[in-house]
């Protein structure tokens, strides 16, 4: 079998060597997702970087990263059927899934799977809010600005640490309050090792602050040269408009500090209709589509 383990953070820069030029990739192959969330494991084979994850309790293969990765999706194939599990991928572009018809023609079902797209904006876009169709989102931040003219932003920092994951205690103990069957074990576990991470998983981000309390936060990281993914996104009730400004104020800080920086990534929408609703809102410039492949001879499909 392939020796998978979990990633560190000292693994970072010999991973970005193969994040950064493989193209545009959706946000599960984020060093810092990878490392957050939950039992996600990697190996380098064959020069090609190769993970085994576990999404909706199922094992996965994302599709490996390199160059010649026909080698690595034999061994693939190979490390499943000594698991005694199906041989599933995830994560395939429609280029992939050309490259696995070629190399294996017919051996493969394929899936789209529209609730893990992602959505990309124009860092300028959502920095700007410029245009007919983001007139309600500036309206939007124009009026939370006018009820909360002291709120201030400022970057996560060592030293506020502390009140962001305060502030994090507040907003989990708010849903759970709305929702009591709700279980965010997994997200708060994740966000609360991002932020005790940050530095060595080369994160950053930006509080939203009136009176000294922290109403907002937002968190990310760069997903390659070109694309900042922003894993988390969290505002207290009883402040509309948090949500746009954060989100706004972000973008500027980003473009403002990366110049180069031309895309934000917002991830999926976990197929829920209201966080569909929400992203498609913002006019994303377009979506990163993503495909199962599921292995026929196993009996299973996607």
């Amino acid at each position: 079998m392939l020796n998978f383990e979990p990633l560190k953070p000292e693994q970072k820069p010999i991973y970005d060597r193969f994040l950064l030029n493989c193209g545009e990739r959706g946000c599960e192959y984020s060093f810092a997702n990878l490392f957050l969330w939950g039992r996600q494991k990697a190996t380098v084979h064959e020069g090609n970087l190769a993970f085994f994850c576990q999404f909706n309790r199922r094992s996965v293969y994302l599709f490996p990263l390199g160059e010649d990765l026909k080698p690595t999706l034999d061994a693939i194939i190979s490390d499943a059927r000594k698991r005694g599990i199906p041989c599933r991928l995830t994560s395939l572009s429609e280029a992939d899934q050309a490259l696995l018809e070629q190399w294996y023609p017919g051996q493969f079902y394929f899936q789209p799977d529209r609730d893990s797209y992602d959505y990309i904006y124009s860092i300028d876009a959502l920095a700007d809010l410029t245009g007919k169709k983001l007139q309600k989102k500036r309206n939007h931040c124009n009026r939370f600005r006018l009820l909360h003219p002291h709120c201030a932003v400022t970057p996560i920092t060592d030293e506020n640490t502390p009140e962001v994951l305060a502030m994090l205690e507040a907003w989990y103990a708010q849903r759970k309050a709305a929702d009591p069957t709700a279980s965010f074990r997994l997200e708060q576990t994740a966000i609360t090792k991002a932020l005790q991470c940050r530095q060595a998983l080369g994160m950053e981000g930006l509080v939203l602050t009136e009176k000294g309390r922290i109403i907002a936060m937002t968190l990310g990281s760069f997903l390659s040269e070109n694309t900042f993914d922003v894993q988390f996104e969290k505002a207290l009730e009883g402040y509309d408009g948090a949500y746009a400004v954060i989100n706004r104020e972000f973008a500027r800080y980003l473009r403002e500090k990366y110049p180069a920086l031309q895309w934000l990534n917002r991830e999926d929408d976990l197929g829920l209709e209201g966080l569909r609703k929400a992203k498609l809102s913002y006019c994303p410039h377009r979506l990163v589509e993503k495909r199962w492949a599921c292995l026929k001879e196993d009996g299973y499909d996607c």
